[in-house]
């Protein structure tokens, strides 16, 4: 089962070494538990929803069965239009979904700081959930939750995690990712391919 992770500097473990960013947390986690599961690690410091969407398909040439879409916190804080957000992460929705049909989407939801006005922070925080509902995916509520905002688990600039950080945004990934990975190895007919 491949998994990739579309995300940015906080699946990339800026700051880090790439042993301690999530991807290689939820690594050790599938390895420890014997699953042929292989974390791709497609994490970019600095991507943004667009820079994303010009990535996919080169990242789709190997098959992909889950896609962990962490991607929008960069639009955010450059201010970007939260539909122009919208628009990037569900072409990169759609064209997982044309290319492996069967793939299951995650959304990794993000909140924005508050200083970016309320009407803007409503607006980009409301993506998440929608398009998880519009695309039948699942959702991580808040990727950071029990992270941001939390000044001994970030780093000096007081947005990326530590390596404990990473390790609590690792869990949060896993409740969700964890019983999508147990229905993919429950079904009877793996393909190979």
């Amino acid at each position: 089962i491949n998994v990739l992770v579309l995300g940015n500097s906080l699946a990339a473990g800026y700051g880090l070494s790439p042993e301690e960013a999530f991807p290689a947390v939820l690594q050790r986690k599938v390895d420890s538990l014997g699953w042929p599961v292989r974390i791709i690690n497609a994490g970019l410091s600095g991507e943004t929803s667009s820079g994303g969407l010009r990535r996919i398909e080169w990242l789709l040439r190997e098959r992909i069965d889950v896609l962990i879409l962490e991607l929008g916190a960069n639009d955010g804080l450059r201010g970007i239009d939260p539909e122009v957000t919208r628009r990037n992460l569900q072409g990169i929705i759609d064209k997982v979904r044309a290319r492996y049909p069967d793939a299951d989407i995650i959304l990794a939801g993000m909140q924005l700081p508050p200083n970016l006005g309320p009407d803007y922070t409503a607006a980009f925080r409301a993506i998440y959930p929608e398009l998880a509902r519009a695309n039948n995916a699942h959702l991580i509520p808040f990727l950071l939750e029990g992270v941001g905002g939390v000044p001994e688990l970030n780093q000096a600039d007081g947005i990326h995690p530590t390596a404990e950080g990473q390790r609590i945004v690792a869990e949060n990934v896993w409740r969700v990712l964890r019983p999508v990975l147990e229905r993919q190895l429950s079904r009877p007919t793996r393909n190979a391919s």
